[in-house]
């Protein structure tokens, strides 16, 4: 089994940043902001931003390796042909467990309708 994402998982181009901003929908819970767009591709992408001022390059590194551990875990239940952008920003987090961390990502999924089933 993977124990990373892969190259095509993860998106990387300024013009699909720009896009999936300005025509995705967005959802927001705690600290995190969700924001889901269209694609036509068989499968689903993701990229993970911290606000400004989230704090250091070590806890921003954190954060995005969580999210996208949380993503590659959960990738199975994830309807596909969807962008997602995670934008994370630094209210109360340093206080959050990773399990709490993954709740609220799947609820987010969840309340956008991301969730297969």
């Amino acid at each position: 089994m993977r124990r990373s994402l892969t190259k095509k998982q993860i998106i990387r181009s300024k013009a699909d940043i720009d896009r999936i901003f300005k025509a995705g929908k967005r959802f927001s819970l705690s600290c995190f902001k969700l924001f889901v767009a269209e694609n036509d591709l068989p499968y689903s992408r993701i990229i993970v931003i911290p606000a400004r001022h989230y704090g250091d390059s070590v806890r921003r590194n954190l954060i995005r390796r969580q999210i996208k551990e949380i993503w590659r875990v959960n990738v199975g239940i994830i309807r596909s042909g969807l962008d997602f952008a995670v934008v994370v920003y630094p209210t109360h987090d340093k206080t959050l467990t990773f399990r709490e961390k993954e709740d609220i990502v799947l609820g987010l999924l969840r309340k956008s309708g991301s969730i297969a089933g």
